[in-house]
C-alpha cells in the first residue's frame, strides 16, 4: 500500500512485525485496487516514487539539519543573554521575546522533520533527537505529536479521521458539505457566520497556550509516556532556572505566556494555509495520491518562505513523500506538477499572503453556507 511505503523508512524491519499478521494472498482473478481509486494515477505515482528513490531524494543532508539545529540553539541562548547583559527593561525584554519565539518555532519545524524520520536514515537516531528537540527544547511530548500527526497524514481533511480538523463543529464549521449539513441539522455551537472574524482572537493566539499545552500532558500521562514526561520536565527546569534568575514572577509569567501566544500564531497561520482552504469532507476512500492532493496546496518558494514555514510551503510534496528531507522538496516539485498535469489534477501554488487570506475567505464562505442552510425553512 502507498501509505505504508510513504510512512516507513526501514521496511525490512517493519515487515518482521507484519509477517505474523499475514493470513493469505488475493486470488489471481481478484482486482488489486478498489473501484474508488484511480488505478492509472496509482501506477504513475509508484513509478514516480521509484524515480525519487533512484535520484536519492530520500537521502538526508546531515549538514543541512546540523545547521538548522545550531541556529535554533544560538537563538535560544541569545534570548537569555540579551536579558543577562542588557537588563530586563522593556526593550531588552521585547527583543529577548522575539528571539525566543523564533527559536521555538524553528524548533517546531525541526521536530517535524525528526518526527517524520527524515533527518537520519536510522529510525532510532530520529526518535532520540526528536525527544531532545520536542520534549527538552519545546516542552511537549514527541509521542503525543507522532500519534496525532500520523493520523493527519493518513487522512488529511477527512472528518472524524484527521485530528487537525476536530475544531469542527465546536469552534468553527469547515468545508462546504459539512457546513451545509450542520446548518440543515440546526446545530449551532458558535456564531459561525462570524467565524472569519473571531478566528483572529481564538485559534492563532490560543492554540498553544491552552489546548496544546494541556493536551500534550494529558495524552503523555494517560498513555504512560513516562520517558517523554521526564524529558518535558527538563524543559521547565531549564526555563524557570535560567530566566527565573533574571526575572520576577510576573515578568517570567509574561515571557512564557507571550512567547507561547506568538509561537502559536505563527504556527497556526502556516499550518492552516495549506489545508483549511482545501476540500474538507468525510473520507471518500480515494487512493493515496488523490487523498493528499485534494487536501493540500503549496506556497511559492523563496529563501524567506522556506525558512519561515519550515519548507511547509511545499505541502503537496511533503504529503506525498512524508519521509523526504525538506531540502529536496524543490527537486521533486516539477515531477509532481507533471504527474498532476497528466491526470488533470489541479496543482495549487500561491503567494504567502494570499495563502493566509484564503484561510479567512474559506472560513467566511463556510460560515455563510452554514447560515443559509440554518435559516432555510
Amino acid at each position: 500500500q502507498d501509505a505504508f511505503v510513504a510512512f516507513h523508512v526501514d521496511k525490512v524491519l517493519v515487515s518482521k512485525y507484519l509477517k505474523p499478521l499475514q493470513i493469505g494472498e488475493l486470488a489471481p482473478d481478484q482486482p488489486s485496487i478498489e473501484p474508488t481509486k484511480n488505478e492509472r494515477l496509482v501506477k504513475d505515482f509508484r513509478e514516480l516514487r521509484s524515480t525519487v528513490e533512484r535520484m536519492g531524494l530520500l537521502e538526508p543532508n546531515q549538514l543541512f539539519f546540523f545547521l538548522l539545529l545550531a541556529h535554533i540553539l544560538l537563538l535560544d541562548t541569545a534570548a537569555w543573554l540579551v536579558l543577562f547583559y542588557f537588563g530586563t527593561s522593556l526593550l531588552p525584554f521585547v527583543f529577548s521575546l522575539l528571539l525566543l519565539t523564533i527559536s521555538q518555532v524553528q524548533a517546531s519545524w525541526l521536530q517535524h522533520d525528526l518526527g517524520h524520520l527524515s533527518v537520519f536514515r536510522k529510525t532510532k537516531w530520529n526518535h532520540l533527537l526528536h525527544k531532545f528537540v520536542m520534549c527538552h527544547l519545546i516542552g511537549a511530548s514527541a509521542k503525543w505529536w507522532t500519534l496525532l500527526h500520523s493520523q493527519h497524514h493518513a487522512k488529511p481533511n477527512c472528518f472524524h479521521k484527521d485530528p487537525d480538523i476536530d475544531m469542527h463543529p465546536f469552534l468553527f464549521t469547515l468545508g462546504k458539505k459539512l457546513s451545509v449539513e450542520l446548518g440543515i441539522k440546526k446545530k449551532k455551537y458558535m456564531p459561525y457566520n462570524h467565524q472569519h472574524k473571531y478566528f483572529f482572537i481564538t485559534l492563532p493566539p490560543l492554540l498553544f497556550p491552552t489546548y496544546f499545552h494541556y493536551h500534550t500532558f494529558y495524552i503523555a500521562y494517560t498513555k504512560k509516556y513516562w520517558v517523554d514526561l521526564a524529558w518535558m520536565l527538563t524543559f521547565y527546569i531549564r526555563f524557570f532556572s535560567t530566566y527565573g534568575s533574571l526575572l520576577g514572577a510576573k515578568t517570567l509569567n509574561s515571557l512564557i505566556s507571550l512567547h507561547r501566544m506568538l509561537e502559536s500564531s505563527w504556527f497556526v497561520w502556516v499550518s492552516q494555509m495549506n489545508h483549511i482552504p482545501m476540500d474538507i469532507d468525510y473520507d471518500k476512500n480515494l487512493d493515496w495520491v488523490s487523498t493528499q492532493l485534494q487536501a493540500t496546496c503549496n506556497v511559492e518558494q523563496s529563501l524567506f518562505n522556506d525558512w519561515f514555514t519550515g519548507h511547509l510551503n511545499f505541502q503537496i510534496e511533503h504529503h506525498l513523500f512524508p519521509t523526504m528531507p525538506r531540502h529536496n522538496y524543490w527537486k521533486v516539485a516539477p515531477l509532481v506538477k507533471s504527474l498532476c498535469a497528466k491526470h488533470g489534477i489541479e496543482y495549487q501554488c500561491k503567494p504567502l499572503l494570499t495563502a493566509f487570506a484564503d484561510i479567512v475567505h474559506s472560513l467566511k464562505s463556510s460560515g455563510e453556507l452554514w447560515h443559509d442552510a440554518y435559516l432555510h425553512k
